[in-house]
């Protein structure tokens, strides 16, 4: 039987075989845009509101398309990449003064912290605290100028239709 003649040496091919697996998986953790979304801890009531919600959500949201999220069943949404990231049943804002200023669009009280509303290059994260239980959206700092606005009042019939009143917008 004549000798195998191999190509490299062994640590060679080793080295080839490393950089061939650290770049899979470099290209399997760029296809993943999964976004995870936390459970909330809440009532029975809550949680149905929260899903009926998800359930009547929009396919597209400020002209992104919907994308999927983990786990299934999760109370919430998200919307292109980056993502605009709608969680139902968040709590109230620890920062939230009874005082404090919301905006209104498209009848839905949202509230966000100062912070966020003078430094445009945050994320944003408005609370719809006119609407019970609360829903958060993340709204990316690249997608602020052009979409926050719209995003918002894209998503208030859906508020609307499926909860409860919640607290007065000054």
């Amino acid at each position: 039987m004549p000798p195998v003649r191999r190509l490299g040496s062994t640590r060679s091919r080793g080295v080839v075989a490393s950089a061939v697996l650290a770049l899979a998986a470099l290209v399997l953790a760029g296809c993943s845009s999964t976004i995870t979304i936390d459970d909330q801890d809440l009532s029975g009531a809550d949680r149905a509101a929260c899903e009926a919600l998800v359930a009547d959500l929009p396919e597209k949201l400020a002209g992104q398309d919907r994308v999927d999220v983990e786990p299934d069943g999760a109370l919430g949404a998200a919307w292109g990449d980056p993502a605009y990231v709608l969680t139902c049943g968040v709590p109230q804002p620890s920062d939230y003064e009874p005082t404090a200023e919301c905006s209104v669009i498209a009848g839905i009280g949202w509230y966000v912290p100062d912070d966020q509303l003078t430094d445009q290059g945050e994320d944003a994260t408005p609370i719809a605290l006119s609407r019970t239980p609360y829903v958060q959206v993340l709204v990316p700092a690249e997608r602020r100028t052009e979409g926050i606005d719209r995003a918002l009042a894209e998503l208030a019939p859906v508020l609307e239709d499926n909860l409860g009143e919640g607290l007065p917008c000054l």
